[in-house]
């Protein structure tokens, strides 16, 4: 497992206390697990995602992401529908373990209220909450 130090966490994204990251891109926000999660989870085999037109209220389920270790639920950044979902992890589960952040991104989500972004973490609140769990 990775160090605090090790595990990347690009500064332009906002993140969650359940480890999931969330990117505004135009109008929509782009929703992935973080290096962390990823990390914790180990070699991931099955990515359960939500159905494109599914809504869904902050910090709801919305998948699952099953591990050699563990199945662990996806909680909803922020309030909103989903308007994409990440075909190829359907083939490419580890495509997550590779790049979290990029080829491994989860969903798009439409957000009902934006507002509830600005409730996320910033990098440095994140690092203080993983420092804190360890």
């Amino acid at each position: 497992m990775k160090e605090i130090s090790e595990l990347k966490l690009p500064q332009d994204l906002k993140y969650s206390k359940e480890h999931e990251w969330a990117q505004q891109s135009g109008g929509n926000v782009r929703v992935g697990i973080t290096d962390f999660a990823q990390d914790q989870l180990g070699d991931i085999v099955f990515v359960e995602l939500p159905e494109v037109g599914s809504s869904f209220g902050q910090q709801d389920e919305c998948a699952t992401i099953e591990s050699v270790k563990a199945v662990s639920e996806v909680y909803i950044p922020v309030s909103g529908e989903i308007v994409a979902i990440n075909g190829s992890l359907e083939q490419s589960p580890e495509l997550v373990n590779q790049d979290p952040y990029g080829q491994g991104w989860l969903m798009d989500i439409k957000p009902s209220n934006t507002q509830e972004l600005e409730g996320l973490l910033d990098k440095e609140a994140y690092l203080q909450l993983l420092q804190g769990e360890q």
